[in-house]
Formats: C-alpha cells, sequence, structure tokens
C-alpha cells in the first residue's frame, strides 16, 4: 500500500516541485530585469531571431486560420439572418482569441524550442557553470533579454496576425461568399471596441513571458546529453501549451467579467 501511495504521489511532488521552480526562475527575471547592465545588444539578437523564425510560419497559419474564422461566422450568420453583422462577428472571433492563440503557438513551437535547445546546450557543456565562476549571473546575461525578447515579438506577431486574419476573412466572405464588402467594414464598431484589441495585445505579452520562462527553466535544467536536451526541448512545447491554454481561458473569463460586451 505504501509503495503504491509513493508511486502516486511521485510525479505529483515532482510537478509540484518543478512548478515552483519556474515561478522562483520567474521572481529571479524580475529581479534582475532592474539590475544594470542590461544586455541591450543580446536582447536585440534574439528579438531578430525569434522574429526570424516566426514572422513567416505566423502569417501562413493566420490566412487559413481567419478564412476558417470568417466562413464559419459568415454560414453561421446567415441562418441566423444577421449578414450585416458577418464583419463584427469575425473580428472579434480573430482578434480576442484567434490571434492570441496562434501567436503563443508560434511562439511556444518555434521560438520556446529554439531559446530551450539555446541554453539546454550551453548547459550541457558547462558554460552556465563556468559564467557561474565567473561571477556572471546566466539569468541576467542570457534568460533576461531571451525573455523580454520573446514578449516583444509576441506582441508584434499578435498585430501581425491581427491584420492578416482579418485581410482573410474579408477576402474569403466577400469573394467566396458573396458578402458586400461595405457592411462587412461598416459593422466592425457595431460588436467590436478598443478593449478587444488591448487584451489581445496583453495575452499576447502573458503568453511571452510565460513561454520564456519554461522555455528558459528547461533549457537551464536538461538531463545530462544531448539526449536529455531534446526531452527538454520536447517537454517545453506541452508544458507551454497547456499552461498558455490555462491562462488564456483565466484571462478571457475575467475580461468578460470586467469589460461589458458592446451594446450589452
Amino acid at each position: 500500500m505504501g509503495g503504491t501511495t509513493s508511486r502516486l504521489l511521485g510525479p505529483i511532488a515532482a510537478a509540484l516541485t518543478q512548478a515552483g521552480l519556474i515561478v522562483q526562475l520567474f521572481i529571479d527575471v524580475v529581479r534582475n530585469l532592474f539590475r544594470r547592465p542590461f544586455q541591450f545588444r543580446e536582447f536585440i539578437e534574439q528579438a531578430w531571431f525569434i522574429a526570424s523564425v516566426t514572422i513567416l510560419p505566423t502569417a501562413l497559419v493566420a490566412i487559413p486560420f481567419g478564412a476558417v474564422v470568417s466562413l464559419q461566422t459568415g454560414s453561421l450568420i446567415k441562418q441566423l439572418g444577421a449578414e450585416s453583422f458577418t464583419g463584427a462577428a469575425s473580428v472579434l472571433a480573430v482578434i480576442q482569441q484567434g490571434s492570441p492563440i496562434v501567436t503563443a503557438l508560434l511562439i511556444a513551437g518555434a521560438a520556446g524550442s529554439a531559446v530551450t535547445a539555446d541554453l539546454g546546450s550551453r548547459t550541457i557543456r558547462e558554460e552556465i557553470d563556468a559564467m557561474e565562476v565567473l561571477g556572471i549571473n546566466p539569468v541576467q546575461r542570457l534568460v533576461v533579454p531571451r525573455v523580454l525578447a520573446m514578449v516583444l515579438v509576441a506582441v508584434l506577431l499578435n498585430g501581425l496576425v491581427s491584420v492578416v486574419g482579418i485581410a482573410g476573412g474579408y477576402f474569403f466572405n466577400v469573394i467566396l461568399q458573396g458578402g458586400t464588402p461595405g457592411a462587412y467594414l461598416a459593422s466592425f464598431s457595431a460588436l467590436a471596441q478598443l478593449p478587444d484589441l488591448y487584451i489581445a495585445e496583453a495575452k499576447a505579452a502573458i503568453f511571452g513571458v510565460i513561454a520564456g520562462i519554461v522555455a528558459a527553466y528547461k533549457g537551464l535544467h536538461p538531463n545530462p546529453g544531448p539526449k536529455g536536451v531534446g526531452e527538454a526541448v520536447n517537454q517545453t512545447v506541452v508544458i507551454t501549451f497547456l499552461l498558455l491554454f490555462f491562462a488564456n481561458l483565466i484571462l478571457t473569463m475575467v475580461y468578460l467579467q470586467v469589460v461589458p460586451a458592446k451594446g450589452g
């Protein structure tokens, strides 16, 4: 009986310990964020690298996503006899939920895995230990610029996904479903409002923080050897996806309770 209990409680205890260490790393990042000197060059290099590996996939994913949302909402609204609100419904779906989710998936899948592989390879080569011996804080030197770079790129990618998704939705609704261009554009202000854009950008920034912290933690604590780095990359993607979807649920619930719907 005791062995069964230990086998059940072991993974739970390990998960709680890992969660605590991730929170501790987040606190260390916040603390070192205001410590000088700030690694501005590292921040620029990481932001450029993350943008280079995520911009094209994000744009390519945003086009079919916006099309699917537009086609589905257009078909549903046509059944309800409210074709004039097709544009507003599509914009709300893309901005509030679509663009942050697409941004989160690309940031976690492409950028997070790249950061984990980079830091993990440095760790198994004992570069992180060498930095600590020399009195260099690896969190300040390596982690902080990467987390800030992921936040910046996530916010910018969210805007890109919103624009591309809305443009794709407009094209498919007007061309394929025979919608009216003027009605599609005029209905934007019927249901959409500026706080919808604010919460989308806030979601993107929070998702960037979560993805950056998890990627950095897994990169700094891989199992020995190249196989351990590969396992850390896989764990980073899975854990980040779970945390991002849970965070999206919490943020959406809070937003809908705090900000009333337009016209409600």
